[in-house]
């Protein structure tokens, strides 16, 4: 790390205007950009070549970002210093952390998460040829954006292979998902705006069996130890009202998450964490 004094210029007006414009949901679709707050997830985000386009830090937290400086510097991605009024207007919330990144969408197909099984498992991969899918969390009309970033940050945590989005949930790059995420965002594979019905589909195709949350199905966890260790898309739905009866009949199986005390239900991202925590077990063990 230099010991030289960190030399910083100021953004223009027009480059504060388009990073702050990126807190509506409308130019960030329009732009392909979105903001990153935070240390970890913006370190995350350097860590993915040509992702990060710029780098804003607080000037009185310049010092403490002086590696994130470096590794921009690194990418050739400019960094700018900010005023602490300036720095609270790429922010929605009411204490910014001091640093913001400008990022590229990530998202991307399907297809390109599944890819093609290979004929015969047996044999040994060829250099670069893609593994195949163990382990998907597909989110139906998820609406919070916590929970969506949770889910997101859980899904890295067990290894998961991909987060798959409807096309009625919440938008990937709100910031509140962003932050949720805590960096889990920019370390696997996110896929968003797909149809539900289509998505199972191919997640089949692929072969993988599918299972969806249900607090009042026939079978819970516990009763599936060994299919646990087959490849597995699981599906969420909404916080308030689950998957609906038609979404549910899409799945092999609809599985509840055991509760042994009085708690009325679970919440939706700790619900997919013990789903994935079971698969990922299992498949390990196996």
């Amino acid at each position: 790390m230099s010991s030289e004094p960190i030399q910083l210029d100021e953004p223009s007006n027009a480059d504060l205007r388009k990073a702050r414009s990126l807190l509506r949901r409308k130019e960030r679709k329009e732009s392909g950009l979105f903001l990153v707050e935070g240390r970890q997830a913006v370190r995350e985000a350097l860590g993915v070549e040509g992702v990060v386009e710029a780098l804003f830090v607080r000037w009185s937290d310049a010092v403490a970002n002086v590696d994130l400086i470096e590794a921009a510097r690194a990418e050739t991605v400019p960094v700018y210093a900010l005023s602490e009024q300036n720095l609270g207007t790429l922010s929605d919330t009411v204490t910014p952390q001091g640093v913001v990144a400008v990022a590229n969408h990530i998202d991307v197909d399907l297809s390109t998460v599944l890819g093609t099984r290979r004929k015969d498992p047996t044999q040994p991969k060829k250099k670069h040829e893609r593994k195949d899918v163990a382990l998907i969390v597909i989110c139906a009309q998820i609406r919070d954006p916590g929970n969506a970033g949770t889910v997101i940050r859980c899904a890295d945590a067990f290894g998961a292979d991909a987060v798959v989005f409807s096309s009625d949930s919440v938008e990937v790059y709100n910031p509140k998902t962003v932050r949720a995420s805590v960096g889990s965002l920019f370390h696997l594979p996110i896929v968003t705006g797909v149809d539900l019905d289509k998505t199972i589909e191919a997640c089949r195709a692929a072969g993988m069996q599918v299972f969806a949350t249900d607090g009042d199905a026939g079978a819970d966890l516990t009763d599936l130890t060994d299919a646990l260790a087959r490849p597995t898309a699981w599906v969420m739905g909404n916080e308030a009202w689950g998957l609906p009866a038609e979404h549910l009949a899409l799945a092999d199986t609809t599985v509840a998450v055991p509760i042994y005390g009085h708690a009325e239900s679970l919440n939706l991202a700790t619900a997919a964490a013990i789903c994935l925590y079971a698969s990922a077990s299992a498949q390990r063990s196996s």
